[in-house]
């Protein structure tokens, strides 16, 4: 069965286009690697297969092309695309740390992710993974959820951080309002994350929230939730722009 025979909602083509990769389980992913699966299974019971034998994408990934192809259903084009994109994968990790950017500031960051969060008419919640000297490591989606709030699990941001090797991490989310003043429920998360990161040993860097044109530092604003043990002060209320 091909891609083109799943019951449209389902197919991992249209997940991704509509909501992203980052909306997209492993089991789907691989799914669109492979394409197709058998005569008499799909796509997505062939990445379910895969993983259940190798019980990692780790693991998987490090599987060679001909192993591959002993599979059932696995053939060369497939084992060749599999191969090609864990190796893509293993490469971009390895690119010179001195090819990212550095966020060690509010603007900084702003510019990082004003992209990915302008013009959106619901919340999206960010995670910049940074390593030891501020250098971004990587950024990803968290949540996206509707007008008024995204919700956002402390359990997954740190699987983030620590599944990259994060040393700190920066927040970051919109209002699609277009007013990037801090709600009582981005104060309390920000304060829940940070006194997590402690636990952890992963420092919770900053939290911005994207307007329209402008934003708000939670940090640079003196929101005291950075601080252990510091009750809530609210900030001067000034934006910077974007």
């Amino acid at each position: 069965m091909s891609l083109k025979e799943w019951e449209r909602g389902a197919r991992p083509r249209e997940r991704l286009l509509s909501l992203g990769p980052e909306g997209l389980s492993d089991v789907q992913l691989l799914a669109l690697l492979l394409g197709t699966g058998g005569v008499s299974r799909s796509a997505l019971d062939l990445a379910q297969e895969m993983l259940a034998t190798y019980r990692s994408l780790g693991r998987l990934s490090r599987v060679p092309a001909r192993e591959l192809m002993d599979r059932r259903d696995v053939g060369p084009a497939k084992a060749g695309r599999l191969v090609a994109a864990f190796e893509l994968a293993r490469r971009l990790q390895q690119e010179p740390l001195l090819d990212r950017p550095v966020v060690r500031s509010a603007a900084e960051l702003a510019r990082l992710v004003s992209g990915r969060l302008a013009n959106l008419d619901r919340e999206q919640f960010e995670v910049v993974m940074l390593d030891v000297k501020s250098r971004v490591i990587g950024c990803e989606t968290v949540s996206v959820g509707h007008l008024s709030g995204a919700p956002v699990r402390p359990r997954e941001v740190f699987r983030l951080a620590l599944r990259s090797g994060a040393a700190a991490i920066a927040l970051a989310h919109n209002h699609p309002s277009g007013d990037p003043t801090p709600s009582s429920q981005d104060i309390s998360l920000t304060r829940r994350l940070v006194e997590a990161g402690r636990i952890l040993g992963i420092e919770v860097v900053e939290h911005l929230i994207v307007g329209d044109r402008q934003y708000v530092s939670l940090r640079e604003e003196e929101w005291a939730v950075f601080d252990a043990g510091t009750a809530q002060e609210k900030g001067s209320g000034h934006a910077g722009q974007i």
